[in-house]
């Protein structure tokens, strides 16, 4: 059964919890930019489970909606952001990573954390200076993303980077370390 675009629209803006997920697992392969782009606006959905759907049914469709997606890594959703960039590099869409790359310097930490982590999965050679930048981040979790984006690619962790980090008492943080070091 063919759904409207109304429809469509209603489900994912009021419908239940269950209702936007079914309806999200229909339309992984949909390829109409309106209705792409509503599934998009979803991954900033309260519930996380909604989130999750969209995600995974933007992953998933193998349709050419790669600048749909890079068109949203400007949105003023943080989740929009965040989420469309792990959903680029998880397509392997690597003319995202130039994108991708501003996002290393958005005001929201969640939102770089994200960049790197696409960035790391794209193998983001070109990242490399982004990535020396964010190792210095006031964020824990941007500093864990750099280091792990850092592995990720084969990029060398310099010896005053690592003083650096080291100075933060965190076990995941210790762990990426040693794994930087080893490789």
């Amino acid at each position: 059964m063919e759904l409207s675009l109304a429809k469509i629209n209603q489900v994912l803006d009021s419908g239940s919890k269950d209702e936007k997920i079914q309806l999200l697992e229909s339309l992984s392969n949909v390829s109409d930019r309106k209705i792409v782009n509503k599934m998009i606006s979803t991954l900033d959905d309260p519930e996380i489970e909604v989130r999750g759907e969209a995600f995974s049914s933007l992953v998933l469709n193998k349709n050419d909606i790669a600048k749909m997606l890079i068109d949203c890594l400007n949105s003023e959703s943080k989740n929009v952001r965040g989420f469309s960039a792990l959903i680029l590099a998880n397509r392997k869409d690597s003319e995202a990573i130039p994108s991708i790359l501003n996002l290393t310097k958005d005001e929201i930490s969640m939102v770089r954390s994200c960049a790197l982590g696409a960035l790391g999965y794209l193998r983001a050679e070109e990242a490399k200076n982004a990535i020396h930048n964010c190792l210095l981040d006031s964020d824990m979790e941007v500093k864990k993303s750099a280091l792990k984006a850092a592995i990720d690619i084969g990029e060398k962790i310099l010896p005053e980077e690592i003083k650096e980090i080291s100075k933060e008492k965190d076990v995941e943080l210790e762990k990426l370390i040693i794994q930087a070091q080893q490789s």
